[in-house]
């Protein structure tokens, strides 16, 4: 395959090898660029403590209906690698669809099926995961049962469209052993409240002691979940006023108020009703997954890091997985670059985000070149640093 870069892996070898001979030799070692760096990850330190290697952290969410985060990440791992740079492929996931998949593979586990109603009351399979090592703990995605994903675009009706299955799939987790069970909630069809899923887990005779913790990808309130999330679940306005009436009518039968709540909007108001309830505990989906998978640790070790999604928009710096490691790349003091299928983000949010460049990409083929253009990015930062140094030497 040609070299996406047109010279690139030459570039970036010979940037970090005058980079690596520069530092050395002001330090009075004799450090000297050697062919060991064709396959180790080199590492450095500039004065003001800019970290520089060629080690990249590619930590992309899934581009949503189309790749998962882990197809997004081997994508970009591959580009870069072919470069010349060293990928360490961190794929990642902020609650929503996906976030069982990333956890369960970062932290080991056993996953099962187990049969019950999609959005509109029809049979399908939907998975959860029992986490190492005792299995005690369970991580299930609610869009594995009443997701979007599972409703043609002419199905989409968030009148009717019922979270009975989440329920169903968070009581076979209890049935599996689980004391606690972790529930991603983005990508849903409904706006019920989660009305089906305490019903399925009240029809099931309750969930005992367990606790349940659910990872949000939004901090939006219970009283304007309907209003948001209209045109991703096919709502009319009319049926928006109709959905937010029945959210209010449903508040005021609830042990707790969900109203006002931050993040009890998220999937169409689950996250409240399982909050009111069932006392489950609101958490930030960002933050709990890439603490859950050690993420800092490796970011620190990194000289930048690539996140992705399908869509960039300022929705993506409000709690969403883009926004949370453009935060912890800033505090680092590590450069952050985005890989995304679409850019809606204006040129002044995209500086305000920390993201030092914004790729689009909307295939696997792209997604490689994508992996391409940070390693030539990479490379020219390297040389500007060895230009630096040269001069202030």
């Amino acid at each position: 395959m040609p070299d996406p870069l047109g010279g690139g892996r030459d570039r970036l070898h010979l940037a970090f090898a005058g980079l690596l001979s520069g530092i050395g030799d002001r330090a009075g070692t004799g450090m000297a660029a050697s062919p060991e760096l064709d396959s180790q990850p080199a590492a450095c330190c500039s004065d003001s403590g800019f970290v520089m290697s060629r080690r990249v952290l590619v930590s992309p969410d899934s581009f949503k209906g189309t790749f998962s985060a882990t197809e997004v990440a081997r994508a970009i791992g591959r580009g870069l690698e072919h470069a010349g740079a060293f990928a360490d492929l961190c794929p990642v996931a902020d609650g929503g669809e996906g976030t069982m998949e990333i956890l369960a593979s970062a932290l080991g586990g056993t996953r099962f099926h187990q049969t019950v109603l999609d959005p509109i009351g029809r049979p399908i399979r939907a998975g959860f995961g029992l986490l190492s090592p005792d299995r005690r703990r369970a991580i299930l995605d609610m869009a594995s049962a009443s997701g979007l994903g599972h409703l043609a675009e002419g199905e989409r009706d968030p009148w009717s469209a019922s979270t009975y299955g989440t329920g169903q799939l968070i009581r076979a987790a209890v049935d599996g052993g689980a004391r606690e069970v972790i529930i991603g909630v983005g990508g849903s069809a409904t706006v019920d409240g989660g009305r089906g899923a305490i019903e399925a887990i009240a029809d099931a005779g309750g969930i005992g002691d367990a606790r349940l913790i659910v990872l949000c990808d939004v901090r939006t309130t219970w009283e304007r979940c309907a209003e948001i999330y209209r045109p991703q679940k096919g709502a009319d306005e009319r049926t928006v006023r109709r959905l937010a009436g029945r959210l209010d009518e449903f508040a005021k039968k609830l042990p707790r108020d969900p109203r006002g709540i931050a993040m009890t909007g998220a999937a169409g108001g689950l996250a409240g009703g399982l909050w009111a309830a069932l006392d489950a505990e609101l958490v930030a989906g960002a933050p709990f997954v890439l603490d859950a998978i050690a993420f800092n640790d490796r970011l620190r070790s990194a000289s930048c890091v690539v996140v992705g999604e399908g869509r960039l928009d300022l929705q993506s710096m409000m709690g969403k997985i883009v926004g949370e490691i453009g935060a912890r790349a800033r505090a680092a003091n590590i450069p952050a670059l985005a890989a995304v299928g679409r850019n809606e983000l204006p040129p002044d949010a995209v500086r305000s985000a920390g993201l030092a460049e914004v790729i689009e990409a909307r295939n696997l083929r792209e997604l490689e070149l994508a992996g391409a253009r940070v390693a030539d990015w990479l490379a020219r930062a390297a040389a500007d640093r060895l230009v630096l140094w040269s001069v202030t030497a």
